[in-house]
């Protein structure tokens, strides 16, 4: 039987070869995505860090403060026999952070029910930016980069909105939601940028980043 001509690999993939990617994020969505990229990683964990910023960034910049901090609070890999943060000539690490802007105010994760319907409802009718960053480090050196997603919701009636807090309990999610449940489905009226972005990686910037890393 012929071999197959199909490449088994994807482009990225092949770049690379003999790179231990990581990814220290806890979020399984961010860690699908990037499967879904077709690379190989192992998943990393950032210490104890508690996502402050210096109240003089612009909401815009926050998130990727926020990525640059967690890359400089790795603290490793046991698949890769590291704990102490330090990453080998073959190590390539990725964080990411994701922030909810409605006019000029930041939208975290709820801590409550009622909090995350006052802030789902507080983004019924209007338009919000979601910006994602990425921060792309070895041991030579470091890239960062945001890119930013405007999304316009419908005006939502309070049944639906305790409907989608109770039934999926966004409480792990910046602004109260996730535009891949059924909130996404029945309340977003349009989307201006990236939907990986809002996701949690924004894939083709990333992609790109990658491959001339």
């Amino acid at each position: 039987m012929a071999k197959s001509s199909l490449k088994q690999r994807s482009p990225l993939a092949e770049r690379l070869e003999g790179k231990n990617v990581i990814l220290a994020s806890a979020s399984p969505r961010r860690r699908e995505l990037l499967a879904q990229l077709g690379i190989t990683f192992y998943q990393g964990s950032v210490a104890d860090y508690d996502e402050n910023y210096p109240a003089s960034l612009s909401p815009f910049e926050v998130a990727e403060y926020i990525c640059k901090e967690k890359s400089l609070h790795y603290y490793g890999c046991a698949t890769l026999g590291t704990t102490d943060g330090y990453l080998a000539d073959n190590h390539i690490l990725i964080t990411s952070d994701t922030v909810v802007i409605l006019g000029n105010q930041i939208l975290g994760k709820p801590k409550e029910r009622s909090e995350a319907i006052d802030m789902i409802s507080s983004l019924g009718g209007k338009s919000h930016d979601v910006v994602t960053a990425v921060c792309i480090r070895d041991n030579r050196r470091t890239i960062s980069f945001s890119d930013i997603c405007k999304v316009e919701f419908a005006s939502l009636d309070k049944e639906e909105i305790e409907y989608y807090v109770d039934t999926f309990k966004p409480y792990d999610k910046a602004g109260g939601y996730a535009i891949q449940e059924w909130i996404g489905l029945a309340g977003i009226k349009s989307i201006s940028g990236n939907i990986y972005t809002v996701i949690g990686l924004p894939t083709q910037r990333l992609y790109k980043e990658l491959l001339n890393f």
